[in-house]
């Protein structure tokens, strides 16, 4: 008689993974829990929705991953931030068109799961759920032996927000004389991380422990500092104040970002010594001999959300934004656009 197999004789170990469903119960318990119906474990995750104070509520949703940041994480064997960039790269999306994220799912692959880093990773999701103030409420983990290196995983999220349809962040507004105002980049973020590993790994052979002075700390503890989570500071500026435009800036940086928003008869011009470039980005362009269009459709640069708003109201959302321990730069203004100029020009 042949030999019986099990599910845990192909590489998928069940009861490893329903001891980490305890542990998450505990962790998503951590996140604010307003509108959250049960606890992780169901088919589906539930939410109630409190509409009382919204007469055309409309939900606002995105998802995302991380990209091969996931590689450095890897490199350093450090996992316990990954998770906020996750949630980041997610609710950032959803805050520009106004909407109050609401919950966070997440889905994680790997190919042998190790209950120890999944806990870390998770634990950063949460933190992250909270910094945004939105429930952790369900996700999946997957354990798929031969898809992924070993001590290799992949990371994507979904959320969902709501906004009033009245309220709507769609840049209908903004017009000939509006302002640019750019809030600060922790550093690279959650983009442009294939060019980074291919300048500073494949070409450079930097080592991910090095101390670099210029930064003031080693290259893999700079890499991975998480996404900075706008969604408090904005959903603060549009309590009372005229906001006709928000730009999260991710893949493309700020020439391919700000044309999603601004009106097609218009122009963003775009002041380049308008703010102080972290190092990172001084070092990745020296060392790749990157070309600064290049520079500027790759990465952040140090600005990782723009705020468009009338002239009148510049400093007072610059004031609040400082109250608020962000960075905020006015580095350009909005103009009309003749025939067919590119929509962003920096000067």
């Amino acid at each position: 008689m042949s030999e019986s197999l099990t599910y845990a004789d192909s590489g998928v170990d069940i009861d490893k993974a329903n001891k980490l469903v305890d542990r998450i119960k505990d962790i998503a318990k951590s996140t604010p829990r307003t509108g959250v119906m049960g606890e992780i474990g169901g088919f589906g995750g539930l939410y109630s929705l409190n509409l009382s104070n919204i007469s055309n509520p409309v939900l606002v949703s995105s998802t995302d991953g991380v990209g091969t940041k996931l590689k450095v994480a890897f490199m350093m064997d450090k996992h316990d931030t990954i998770g906020i960039d996750l949630v980041a790269m997610c609710v950032n999306d959803i805050i520009v068109q106004g909407a109050k994220p609401l919950f966070f799912l997440d889905y994680l692959a790997t190919g042998k799961l190790d209950n120890a880093v999944a806990e870390k990773i998770l634990i950063g999701i949460a933190k992250g759920c909270n910094q945004a103030g939105c429930a952790l409420i369900g996700g999946e983990t997957a354990e798929m032996p031969g898809l992924y290196q070993e001590g290799e995983y992949d990371l994507a999220g979904f959320s969902v927000g709501l906004v009033d349809n009245n309220k709507i962040i769609d840049g209908s507004y903004i017009s000939n004389g509006h302002k640019l105002i750019g809030i600060g980049s922790s550093g690279i973020h959650s983009n442009g991380f294939s060019l980074v590993r291919k300048i500073l790994f494949e070409k450079c052979k930097y080592d991910v422990n090095a101390h670099i002075n210029e930064l003031g700390c080693t290259l893999g503890e700079e890499l991975l500092k998480p996404t900075i989570i706008y969604v408090p500071s904005i959903l603060s500026l549009l309590r009372d104040l005229p906001i006709h435009g928000l730009v999260h800036i991710t893949g493309g940086g700020i020439d391919e970002n700000i044309i999603r928003v601004i009106p097609k008869a218009c122009k963003a011009i775009v002041h380049k010594k308008s703010w102080k470039v972290p190092p990172i980005f001084n070092m990745l362009q020296k060392e790749g001999s990157v070309s600064e269009n290049d520079m500027h459709r790759t990465f952040n640069n140090g600005i990782g959300m723009i705020v468009v708003v009338p002239d009148n109201s510049v400093q007072e959302v610059m004031d609040r934004l400082t109250a608020m321990n962000e960075k905020a730069y006015l580095i350009g203004e909005v103009e009309n656009r003749e025939g067919n100029e590119t929509q962003t020009i920096w000067v």
